[in-house]
């Protein structure tokens, strides 16, 4: 069965589905129906291969490198391409660093014996710590 074409071949608009047809029990429906695009119609056979890809190989491009033949630099970025299509830009959504006054407060704080060097690593890395010293 063929896809459905996504515009119009003689104008480039877009397509207005009329009737649906069941061939398992014959059934007809007529109408204006507009097709669902959903959010991965804008990207190429080649993105949906790469993402279908990506899914049976669980996400891990150490398998992915030796079934695409693709080095790790390549599989990121075409990842990252990706990632765009859909309207993302990667990295956007991680926590923000620390500020340089918040990396200097943490450094005073360590050098004063306020915090112990493994509170001060795990502040500098943004992760939560339980109780500070003094």
């Amino acid at each position: 069965m063929q896809k459905m074409p996504e515009q119009c071949p003689l104008c480039k608009s877009d397509i207005l589905v009329t009737r649906f047809y069941c061939p398992r029990c014959d059934t007809a429906v007529e109408g204006h129906f507009q097709p669902y695009a959903g959010p991965f119609a804008d990207l190429t056979e080649e993105q949906i291969n790469f993402i279908l890809t990506f899914v049976r190989c669980e996400g891990r491009f150490n398998r992915m490198e030796e079934e695409l033949n693709l080095s790790y630099p390549t599989l990121r970025n075409r990842l990252y391409d990706i990632i765009r299509a859909l309207g993302y830009e990667p990295g956007k959504d991680d926590e923000p660093s620390l500020s340089p006054e918040d990396r200097r407060r943490i450094l005073d704080d360590l050098e004063r014996g306020k915090i112990t060097p493994l509170q001060a690593q795990q502040l500098l890395q943004g992760l939560e710590v339980e109780s500070k010293k003094g």
